[in-house]
């Protein structure tokens, strides 16, 4: 094994000579744009099925379990790429990768909307993510390559808007397809814009040259146990709320194989000359809390994404399309930020931004709290505006300050460290308000039952009316005393489900707390001088 102590020249990313700068503006902003749609249909499948997992399930004749899978398999399949993109993008290009992942996502997406069971919906799923997710952190680090100045604060604000959108409005456009067409299109309408990425990519996208010599002496021992550290990770956080966490068998080993390969993972990172991912860059501050603040939004997007449509369909029965529509305001108001962010954000320190905009998020978080069993789309509203607003202030200023002072050569490899940061906090997420809903309604729910006692007047009454309503509509006898007993615990099981949801809207409050209160660690960016166009 090479020491990292060993004299052996660090590589270099390998530029085409001032490719991305020659360019007009007009056919950067084009090629950028261009990637950004790859990005976003990437990042819009991770919750596009979420609305529609029921439809799914029933066209596929599975399970709620097994269907859960079609979210899962592609999860643990993109965290597993993100941080081996850095290292593939040098090896085939950005260009011919980003093509590729292109090319590999529409055809696997086809494949989704042609599978005959639930294993080949899984199972193309996973390859979907998989191939798809390396587009990701490639658009981060092509906006610093394309543009300067102010031009570089409006694309990382373009990229950070789009990362918390996409799955922002997953939710809502799937649930949309699924009501006014088939759970088909929710991977039939990634045909067009896919291929359009596949083929105008390589003709404008000439960032850097691909390097196969780093096929030779690579990290693979390290691949391999990054890519079991986060599949068993991602595997355990999925299912464990829904087995008990370590009660079961196979969630205890998942965790066990997790925590071993993640700790050789980082052990063999800092020893190797040549590691896939570059856990040294996180010796800069502003890179390691960067990285921390883009765990705590992925906490804040998606934990918040998967909370608001499980009370809708839960406690309020609401079906794909109303849960879509209920939860609009959040990706609509987040649009209207765009260029208010933009305009402040050429005359106001990014650091200040986005504790701002961490700030909202943690006040629209305290606004879910009161939430009750009738809230809809209008009592949603506001903490949504509130969210969708702040997202925008608290995800783009991280994406300038974290990858904007770093050496172009750390670029690629510390974006994939970046952006697995953000999926893993959403996973995360999660698993934990998924733990926090299944205990914490169990506890609510025997608090509740412990005042529905005989002593209950008010419940007596309730009982002996909804017994006589029962009674009236045609119930026997006997039989609608214990229909009204059910549906008391019915409303008493809405009850508990409501406050379970409003804990773990807390717990996230708390979190997004902490990241807002340690902004000012943060130094102010420096961007780097741009390498020399001969640079090798």
């Amino acid at each position: 094994m090479t020491s990292a102590t060993a004299a052996v020249p660090r590589p270099v990313l390998v530029l085409v000579p001032a490719m991305g700068l020659t360019l007009t503006t007009r056919q950067r902003v084009f090629a950028f744009a261009t990637m950004c749609v790859g990005m976003f249909i990437a990042l819009l499948d991770i919750q596009i099925v979420s609305a529609s997992l029921a439809d799914i399930g029933g066209g596929l004749s599975a399970g709620a379990d097994e269907t859960a899978w079609v979210q899962t398999s592609y999860l643990i399949a993109e965290i597993i790429v993100i941080p081996l993109s850095g290292w593939l993008s040098r090896v085939m290009s950005t260009r011919w990768l980003f093509s590729a992942s292109a090319v590999g996502f529409t055809i696997a997406s086809l494949l989704c909307g042609l599978a005959w069971d639930i294993n080949s919906m899984i199972a193309f799923r996973a390859l979907q993510g998989f191939l798809g997710g390396s587009m990701i952190p490639m658009v981060f680090t092509s906006a610093f390559f394309y543009f300067q100045g102010n031009q570089r604060v409006l694309a990382a604000a373009t990229v950070g808007a789009l990362a918390s959108l996409a799955p922002t409005l997953g939710p809502t456009i799937g649930g949309w397809i699924t009501s006014n067409y088939s759970w088909h299109w929710l991977f039939f309408i990634n045909l067009v814009p896919g291929i359009f990425v596949a083929v105008v990519v390589p003709m404008m996208v000439k960032i850097d040259k691909p390097d196969l010599s780093l096929l030779r002496g690579a990290d693979y021992p390290g691949m391999a146990l990054l890519a079991v550290a986060l599949g068993c990770l991602e595997y355990t956080l999925e299912e464990g709320p829904r087995y008990g966490w370590m009660g079961d068998d196979l969630i205890r080993t998942t965790a066990w194989v997790a925590a071993i390969a993640g700790i050789a993972f980082v052990w063999r990172s800092l020893t190797y000359a040549h590691p896939v991912v570059d856990l040294r860059a996180l010796k800069q501050r502003n890179f390691a809390l960067g990285c921390f603040f883009s765990f705590v939004t992925g906490i804040g997007l998606f934990a918040t994404i998967y909370l608001t449509p499980v009370f809708l369909a839960r406690v309020r029965g609401f079906s794909a399309l109303d849960i879509g529509l209920a939860i609009f305001s959040t990706g609509l108001f987040q649009i209207l930020a765009i260029p208010f962010y933009t305009m402040v954000a050429r005359r106001v320190d990014l650091r200040w931004l986005m504790m701002f905009g961490l700030a909202c998020f943690t006040l629209s978080m305290w606004d879910f709290t009161p939430i009750t069993h009738d809230w809809g789309w209008r009592e949603l509203l506001l903490p949504q505006a509130l969210r969708g607003f702040s997202q925008q202030f608290a995800v783009a200023p991280v994406v300038t300050l974290t990858l904007g002072s770093l050496a172009p050569e750390r670029l690629k490899l510390a974006s994939g460290l970046f952006n697995l940061m953000r999926n893993l906090g959403g996973a995360i997420g999660i698993a934990v308000c998924g733990t926090i809903l299944n205990d914490r309604t169990n506890l609510h729910f025997l608090r509740l039952a412990e005042h529905l006692n005989a002593g209950n007047e008010a419940m007596a009454d309730m009982l002996r009316g909804g017994a006589h309503n029962l009674l009236a509509a045609g119930v026997e006898a006997g039989a609608n005393e214990a229909g009204a007993l059910r549906n008391l615990a019915r409303l008493a099981m809405r009850e508990a489900q409501t406050q379970a949801c409003a804990d773990a809207f807390f717990v996230i409050m708390l979190c997004l707390l902490v990241a807002t209160l340690m902004v000012p660690l943060m130094s102010k960016v420096e961007p780097p001088k741009a390498p020399p166009p001969d640079a090798h």
